[in-house]
């Protein structure tokens, strides 16, 4: 079955109604990084940024003086080209704002069953589905930091380097309750390709039979994602920094709500407006509607036996 437009739309209607908002609290020296141009963040995104993070200091549970928000309204690619700032990260102690690229879920196609597949410059479809690789918005504290070794690299001027890449653990609340299941955080856009097992028996790394990975090493800073939030290297390492032993809140927008009102076309919802001229209509995917159309797909498209990883060739 292929979930259609019909259906979708009454998913949407199940949502609930975008909340009353308060302004947010401008002081002079942010006025200026408030709006809707590149680099600046919409009154709305900030107004529900301020509030989770005020809130969760209240409770005790952030001490960090800087917090975080995004707006997934936003185009991946600036005017110029380069990636679109949608993150900002905002200290308010300091009277600092800057705002930094990073990545939106990509989503998946299911022949036959749904797509849901999000383009490279503007999202479309959110989602909280497990295994959907769609970006959920919402409330988030940030949380522990587990250090992934993906494998080897050959470095521009020679030389194997280890790649160690750094993930912050995301909490969410309502929709995005289930970030911890769906392995929901932040990370550097760097990954590995066409991986190969090379010999090195005194390597850390190494398996029993004494091989390590080794790969060719992609940076996809203004890419798409599997829902995680990915930012550039530099970016990362600075964030990560951060956060360590001091968690913050994230305000990831939009949520449900907002992607209903804009759908129903509510006066005063907010999506940013090159992106709703690109996608037309947002639509959001809940796990309810959504985890059995993934399973379906699985039991139709069972994966092939696995290959192990080849030896790498001869230097």
């Amino acid at each position: 079955m292929r979930m259609g437009l019909a259906l979708l739309i009454g998913v949407l209607a199940l949502a609930t109604p975008a909340r009353a908002e308060q302004a947010p609290d401008v002081p002079a020296w942010l006025a200026a990084h408030v709006g809707e141009g590149e680099g600046q963040i919409a009154p709305l995104v900030l107004a529900r940024a301020q509030a989770l993070y005020r809130r969760k200091v209240a409770e005790g549970a952030v001490r960090n003086p800087c917090y975080f928000a995004m707006d997934a309204t936003r185009p991946n690619t600036a005017e110029d080209g380069g990636p679109g700032r949608r993150f900002y990260v905002i200290c308010e102690a300091a009277r600092t704002f800057q705002a930094i690229p990073a990545g939106h879920g990509a989503g998946r196609r299911l022949d036959g069953l749904a797509d849901f597949a999000n383009g490279r410059d503007c999202a479309r479809n959110f989602g909280n589905a497990q295994d959907s690789e769609l970006t959920a918005g919402g409330a988030y504290v940030t949380a522990e930091i587990k250090d992934s070794f993906k494998g080897y690299y050959r470095a521009a001027g020679g030389g194997d380097v280890p790649l160690v890449r750094s993930f912050v653990q995301f909490e969410g609340e309502g929709d995005a309750a289930n970030a911890r299941l769906r392995a929901i955080g932040g990370h550097a856009a760097l990954t590995l390709k066409g991986l190969c097992r090379r010999r090195d028996p005194r390597s850390p790394h190494a398996d029993a039979d004494g091989y390590v990975l080794q790969g060719t090493l992609v940076d996809y800073t203004g890419g798409r994602s599997n829902g995680c939030t990915s930012w550039s290297p530099t970016d990362a390492a600075a964030l990560v920094a951060s956060v360590k032993d001091a968690p913050t809140t994230l305000y990831l927008y939009p949520e449900a709500a907002d992607i209903a009102a804009v759908a129903h076309g509510e006066a005063g919802a907010y999506w940013n407006a090159a992106c709703l001229r690109a996608i037309g209509s947002p639509a959001y995917w809940p796990q309810g509607a959504l985890a059995p159309l993934i399973a379906q797909y699985r039991r139709d498209h069972p994966p092939p036996p696995p290959r192990p990883i080849p030896l790498c060739a001869a230097p």
